[in-house]
């Protein structure tokens, strides 16, 4: 397992430009075969728009069940938890509609 931190890009993501650049971070690790531990040790808050620019626009080339199997989450309170939900539930709808 390999750990990816987030807090290393501040304790409130709140973006779509900061999302996609650490996406663009992320990418590597989860292509790199091992499981990847997402820490959100010492975030305070992770915005609807970062959640789906960094997490939920994977679901664009990769199934949930892949990411599910690549990655797994640490750290999260429970407004994180939410906005990463909700970003990841208006993902699937929206590819599902297409």
């Amino acid at each position: 397992m390999v750990e990816f931190k987030f807090n290393r890009y501040g304790e409130n993501l709140g973006t779509r430009m900061l999302g996609a650049s650490v996406r663009d971070d992320l990418l590597p690790l989860i292509d790199g075969g091992e499981k990847v531990v997402l820490d959100f040790d010492g975030v305070d808050v992770v915005s609807n728009s970062f959640a789906d620019e960094c997490l939920a626009k994977l679901l664009l080339t990769r199934s949930l069940d892949d990411l599910k199997r690549q990655t797994t989450f640490r750290g999260l309170n429970d407004f994180a938890k939410k906005n990463i939900a909700l970003a990841f539930k208006r993902r699937l709808l929206a590819t599902q509609g297409k």
